[in-house]
């Protein structure tokens, strides 16, 4: 992510978190505040580190600091991080309820709208 867009986002209140070994960053995600949800954003492990539990320490980090409703938007396509997810106690919404959700709390395009999916937490 570029640093302009970072500042951008951490200007919209997205709070990141990281977890590093031996000084190296090796995943970063993101909580943001929205209402009366939390939303999940900005979730990267380095690929080489990826099935190592990096991204299961942080989920589960993120999940213990909010009793608000957690929800994440990705993309149909990335099955990868679908089934990370569902892995960690998310459940893919209805896309009626997909709609409502991404027009409720994120700010995207209508082609964002149509190619994402939403996550909640059960």
């Amino acid at each position: 992510m570029p640093q302009e867009e970072l500042l951008h986002e951490i200007k919209e209140g997205v709070r990141f978190w990281g977890y590093e070994e031996d000084g190296q960053l090796l995943g970063v995600m993101g909580l943001q505040n929205v209402d009366d949800v939390v939303l999940i954003r900005h979730a990267y492990v380095r690929t080489e580190k990826r099935n190592s539990g990096i991204g299961g320490k942080l989920i589960t980090h993120l999940k213990s600091l909010t009793n608000k409703p957690l929800l994440i938007g990705t993309w149909a396509a990335a099955d990868w991080a679908i089934r990370f997810y569902e892995k960690h106690g998310f459940k893919v919404v209805s896309i009626d309820e997909k709609n409502n959700l991404l027009k409720k709390y994120w700010n995207i395009t209508e082609r964002q709208v149509e190619t994402s999916v939403v996550l909640a937490e059960v």
